[in-house]
């Protein structure tokens, strides 16, 4: 069956790196576009990245442009956002989702994906 497990999350001060992780399995992760959302406490789902099943195309949300950025090992089935330049704003449970097909000419749309992980937490705080 599908899995999506997400790691590398963790406390980060502002201005701080972090790069999660997605490893994925259960299915043909080469031919899937995956993208990342967020959900912070109190607030609802933000689509922040996605990037098409070859990574010749990725998509970001306003808030995180210039500060993040996504790619992919399709050899190792994971997907990896690097976030830079950390704000306390960019806490939140982070997700990973497998789209329904290679690419998302929408990113921002929930019903584009088929599967989700359990989420990696990200705190930014000094």
């Amino acid at each position: 069956q599908v899995q999506l497990v997400e790691s590398g999350g963790g406390l980060a001060q502002p201005g701080g790196s972090l790069r999660l992780s997605c490893a994925a399995s259960g299915f043909t992760f080469s031919t899937y576009a995956m993208g990342w959302a967020r959900q912070a406490p109190g607030k609802g789902l933000e689509w922040v990245s996605a990037i098409y099943d070859d990574g010749s195309e990725t998509y970001y949300a306003d808030s995180v442009k210039g500060r993040f950025a996504i790619s992919r090992d399709n050899a190792k089935n994971t997907v990896f956002p690097q976030m830079n330049s950390l704000k306390p704003e960019d806490t939140a449970l982070y997700y990973c989702a497998e789209a329904k097909s290679s690419i998302v000419v929408v990113f921002d749309d929930a019903g584009r994906y088929d599967y989700w992980g359990g989420g990696t937490q990200v705190t930014v705080s000094s």
